[in-house]
């Protein structure tokens, strides 16, 4: 039997499967990582103590759920995106595009919720709230006009690693399956 399998194509699909059964375990292990990182996330969470915001990329990891304030110098502009109120309600989440001291980058603010689009009047200044992912700054006391945002989670982090990995399993056992299904058709064949 090992005489009719061919060589070449063989060593192609084993290394494939291969490859996709350690790209599987590489996945069980980011989902071990994320896990850890999700604990940190929902401890930070709970912290009272402020941190600095994060005007650095590098920085932005340890900020995350944590309480943070910045000065906004001036808005550069008004973006209005879908979000949710703190009460659940569906609407429009509005971020100011903000210079802040210090740096030459931006921060962008999540100022509050309303129905409407339309965009709010505020000039800037020292806002305070919770680090989310992007990052931005989500205020726990909205501009005027506004409601308070539904406030950044942890637990809205998906960690979707372990359904990852069982996809590349899948897709290994498929490749293997489909390939002894070929080689059977193809010793049928030749017989």
């Amino acid at each position: 039997m090992t005489g009719r399998l061919p060589i070449f194509a063989t060593i192609i699909v084993v290394s494939a499967a291969a490859t996709m059964v350690a790209l599987g375990f590489w996945q069980l292990g980011r989902a071990q990582e994320k896990e850890a990182l999700l604990a940190r996330y929902d401890a930070a969470s709970s912290t009272q103590a402020e941190v600095f915001w994060p005007a650095e990329d590098a920085n932005v990891g340890d900020a995350l759920f944590r309480r943070s304030s910045l000065d906004c110098l001036q808005v550069a502009s008004f973006d209005a995106r879908a979000g949710k109120s703190v009460r659940g309600a569906k609407g429009w989440a509005h971020y100011a595009n903000c210079a802040i001291a210090g740096s030459d980058k931006t921060a962008l603010v999540a100022l509050g919720w309303s129905k409407e689009i339309t965009t709010p009047q505020w000039d800037g200044g020292t806002v305070s709230g919770i680090v989310a992912p992007g990052p931005r700054l989500v205020v726990t006391e909205p501009a005027a006009g506004l409601e308070p945002l539904s406030p950044p989670d942890p637990a809205d982090v998906p960690n979707n690693h372990l359904a990852y990995a069982g996809q590349w399993f899948f897709f290994a056992l498929t490749a293997l399956f489909i390939y002894g299904l070929a080689i059977r058709k193809r010793n049928k064949e030749q017989s």
